[in-house]
């Protein structure tokens, strides 16, 4: 059976004059990034991908910019590799053809195998998922525990939200990302990781999200020394794969770490055009493209499934309001905010509950959690404020009823969010905080 599907795809392919016919041209121009090619431009199109012939073998790159003589192209590999003269053909738009084997699998940003696992078998269905309409998509109103008791108590989600991780350098965000993708409550996870350093690619996979979590999971991998257009379309791929799984009926959970150097990397490629810059060095484009990619994600039409998208923004310098944070918080339906200073105390997830919020927590608190929720986060606050009067020993008990509460309970309910990878999930996370401040609470003749 198989060999007839082949021939029935080679037929399909070459059924039609176009399928013999390749377009090509020559290359008149190289740069450090990017080369231009020649007699491309009548048959070229934004986004088409082109091969050419070196030494070490065919390399590919994409169409970024056209003109009326001339195309120029953003090599897939890390430098250009060509010279004047050299052949260029055109092989038309990228195809992405996600199946239902590719779980368990781990890809680069051509969806091309990493893993040594095999081929991948393509799947049928070769057209680009369309984004849903907006009055077309579902309602957002299903919750979901994610068993990361900070997570659940303060900013809960729903199916087909979409939540930001801001953090700095080494606060613990993929570490958070992991825990998060390890939920239950997913059909398939797709895991983007753009400009990760090599070295923690195995790790993160096989340590961080375990091998229970790998087996529903498609990896979609571009590290940091690949070339910006690998890092560019990894969360490309990333969102097919996740459209196709959610077209299927699945409740698919994206993970993309992080999208700030997916800016990078779309800022790379838009000066190499000749964009210029408008707010600290990146282009207007690059503020119109993340919202075209983020929108992609959400409830899927009626009768389809959902893609809830959880992204870590890496805050540069932990400036919370630099270009990139700031476009990205106001797409998203809700953020995290992991604060250095709790990370330092060694409390992990370095989540603050303070500066954090879920836009859907409505829908999935009920009423007396509602309440609970603010009023843990009102004991917190007090507790903060006052953290250097008390230091400075200006602080007298059973002068503020309020502050008395908060200065005995606080520190406990720190203790009972504090959680790590080989802790166990938390199933109820306000029965769990209940039972924790219980366990810890002094009998009255002690609490003098």
């Amino acid at each position: 059976m198989r060999p007839l599907e082949s021939l029935e795809q080679l037929f399909k392919r070459f059924r039609e004059p176009a399928g013999l016919i390749r377009h090509g041209g020559h290359v008149v121009e190289v740069t450090a990034t990017h080369f231009r090619v020649g007699g491309l431009s009548r048959s070229a199109r934004m986004g088409d991908v082109v091969e050419f012939r070196t030494p070490r073998g065919t390399r590919s790159g994409e169409i970024v910019q056209i003109s009326p003589g001339s195309a120029l192209v953003a090599p897939f590999d890390s430098s250009a590799d060509t010279g004047l003269g050299q052949e260029v053909f055109n092989r038309g738009a990228i195809a992405i053809r996600p199946g239902d084997s590719w779980r368990g699998r781990v890809v680069d940003a051509l969806a091309r195998p990493m893993d040594n696992a095999g081929p991948l078998l393509p799947g049928v269905n070769t057209e680009t998922p369309e984004v849903p309409a907006p009055l077309r998509r579902q309602r957002v109103d299903a919750p979901f525990r994610t068993g990361v008791r900070v997570i659940d108590i303060f900013t809960p989600l729903c199916y087909g939200q979409r939540l930001g991780i801001f953090a700095g350098s080494g606060v613990g965000k993929s570490t958070l990302l992991a825990m998060l993708a390890s939920a239950d409550a997913f059909d398939t996870v797709v895991v983007a990781l753009v400009g990760e350093r090599g070295r923690e690619v195995r790790e993160f996979l096989e340590d961080t999200l375990g091998e229970q979590t790998m087996a529903k999971t498609v990896a979609v991998v571009a590290t940091s020394d690949e070339s910006a257009m690998m890092r560019r379309r990894a969360p490309d791929t990333a969102m097919r794969i996740a459209e196709y799984y959610r077209d299927r009926g699945d409740r698919v959970l994206l993970v993309l770490d992080s999208i700030t150097r997916l800016a990078h990397a779309l800022r790379e490629v838009a000066t190499g055009t000749g964009e210029p810059p408008v707010a600290r060095g990146y282009p207007a484009s690059v503020f119109t493209d993340l919202p075209k990619l983020l929108e992609r994600a959400g409830p899927g039409a009626e009768g389809r499934g959902s893609v809830t998208a959880i992204l870590s923004v890496l805050v540069d310098g932990d400036d919370h309001n630099d270009p990139v944070a700031d476009s990205v918080r106001g797409i998203l339906d809700g953020h995290v905010v992991l604060d250095r200073a709790i990370a330092e105390q060694g409390r992990y997830p370095a989540v603050n509950p303070l500066s954090s919020i879920s836009r859907l927590a409505p829908r999935a608190w009920t009423d007396d959690q509602r309440t609970l929720a603010n009023r843990l986060k009102a004991m917190i606050a007090n507790f903060e404020d006052t953290r250097d009067i008390r230091l400075l020993g200006a602080y007298q008990a059973g002068a503020d009823p309020e502050l008395d509460l908060a200065v005995r309970q606080v520190p406990v309910i720190y203790e009972a969010l504090t959680q790590g990878t080989e802790d166990p999930r938390s199933i109820d996370p306000f029965a769990d905080l209940a039972m924790h401040l219980k366990s810890k609470e002094k009998p009255v003749d002690q609490q003098v």
